[in-house]
């Protein structure tokens, strides 16, 4: 069996207790003996991360490129092995696996690039015989917190930047589902990084992560999660004047309109909505749809819904795995008794039996609902989604931007002009013009507005804005 160690100062770790890392397609199988880290493993991290952090921090941009490239490299190499371990530990299908992998091998080698494309800027000063020039420097050791819903790209996305551009890391990624980052953990190990430039303490976020917030060593926090922790971790960072940034949660919607493509619009609301099991914050939870197409679309969304395979990960054909977890299930479950409460139609929502013990649920889609109810209002993340009646363009941006959310936002619709004024107009950090409201590139910047995010933006050149810090020097003669 394997054991999913703490990395700390460049060598493999037990920690203070182990947890069994349970396959939530079929809970008889063990995918592996989680090391559980404690406060004397952060300490121990953080000075690891301390002492590696100046040489590192003026290592070259070749040396740099070369360890993340050769972990991307090997990630790819590997997609199919650590799809397979995604899938078995998160519950994603075997091919969402697999194209996450793929992501996280990208972000690897879009990051090893960057290393070479650190720029700055040579100015003239206003006072003569005095040039300026501007420069980027790494923030130091910096934190990385990330959930258990994508365990291969999310931690990639904060990684790989983190060490592109000088910082040493220490990082926490969820005790759920800790076997991708372990595995991430390996590759960096066997690249080359020098000891303590990467650290990995598995552990819970009320000990180890609180524990990070807080320590006077740690110059960022860079985390993904729910909202709650999220507004705790910013105001502990702020409290000591530490950066922070923050990706959170969504309550996405998908617009349709009178003209869209009814096959384009049910594709792309399904796939939002359902596909990884609703488990992303850029799924389509809330379907704002105008009334010349509202019958026809339920209908023929319903009748998508219901054919979609609802399986164990790993199996051919499977188009929707199980929930992580059996606390998230009676979360969902809960929702549904919400959406019943408040007088939503509940349709589908069952949960289901297969070969393997699983948390198996069936996609919920809840009809005649409002937008002030809470299944409209609260993140469920799960296979559901609220279908919203509105009657033209006008209501259903209002409807739309009325949340406290804004991270991805969508529509389906043939007309030029409101496609145009709803990419200008819709109060989110991201827009999908007849696309899902979730997926997205490893080359461009990620994020939110609102509720949504708080700070710079992840990914692509964008996140140099975070694990960088702009210096201004004045040169005479």
């Amino acid at each position: 069996m394997t054991h999913f160690k703490n990395y700390i100062g460049g060598t493999w770790q037990s920690g203070a207790e182990e947890l069994p890392n349970i396959n939530p397609s079929d809970t008889s199988d063990v995918v592996g003996q989680i090391a559980m880290g404690d406060g004397a493993a952060l300490e121990a991290a953080v000075a690891a991360a301390k002492a590696a952090a100046p040489g590192w921090a003026h290592s070259t941009p070749q040396q740099r490129f070369d360890i993340l490239d050769a972990v991307g490299s090997e990630i790819l190499a590997r997609k199919a092995e650590l799809g397979a371990l995604l899938s078995r530990e998160e519950g994603k299908t075997l091919p969402e696996g697999i194209g996450e992998v793929g992501r996280a091998g990208q972000l690897f080698k879009f990051f090893a690039g960057e290393t070479l494309r650190i720029s700055g800027d040579v100015l003239a000063s206003v006072r003569p015989g005095i040039s300026v020039e501007v420069t980027r420097e790494p923030l130091g050791v910096v934190g990385l917190i990330t959930p258990w819903n994508f365990p291969m790209a999310i931690p990639a996305w904060k990684i790989a930047p983190a060490l592109a551009y000088g910082n040493a890391v220490v990082f926490k990624p969820s005790e759920v589902a800790p076997g991708c980052a372990w595995a991430l953990a390996d590759m960096l190990d066997r690249a080359g990084l020098p000891a303590g430039v990467f650290n990995m303490v598995i552990g819970k976020g009320s000990s180890v992560g609180e524990a990070m917030v807080h320590h006077p060593d740690i110059a960022g926090i860079s985390f993904t999660g729910s909202i709650a922790t999220g507004k705790r971790i910013a105001a502990g960072c702020v409290a000591r004047q530490a950066r922070v940034q923050l990706e959170m949660g969504g309550k996405n919607p998908m617009i349709v309109l009178d003209d869209a493509d009814l096959t384009t619009a049910v594709n792309c609301s399904a796939n939002g909505a359902f596909f990884s099991t609703g488990q992303r914050c850029t799924a389509s939870s809330r379907l704002i749809v105008t009334e010349g197409i509202h019958d026809r679309f339920v209908r023929a969304l319903e009748e998508n819904m219901k054919a979609l395979k609802v399986d164990h990960a790993l199996k051919e054909g499977t188009q929707i795995g199980p929930v992580i977890d059996e606390r998230q299930l009676q979360k969902n479950l809960f929702y549904l008794g919400v959406a019943r409460e408040e007088g939503a139609v509940v349709r589908g929502g069952e949960i289901l039996k297969r070969d393997s013990d699983g948390y198996f649920m069936a996609p919920a889609l809840f009809t005649e609902t409002r937008n002030d109810m809470r299944i409209n209002r609260e993140e469920i993340f799960g296979p559901t989604a609220s279908v919203i009646r509105v009657k033209n363009y006008e209501e259903a941006l209002a409807v739309a931007n009325d949340t406290e959310f804004g991270l991805s936002s969508g529509i389906c619709t043939t007309s030029l002009k409101y496609a145009r004024h709803f990419q200008r107009h819709a109060q989110a950090g991201m827009v999908m013009v007849n696309l899902p409201t979730a997926g997205v590139d490893y080359h461009v910047p990620f994020g939110g507005r609102k509720g949504s995010s708080y700070g710079t933006r992840e990914q692509g050149k964008y996140a140099a804005e975070f694990y960088t810090i702009v210096k201004t020097a004045y040169v005479a003669g």
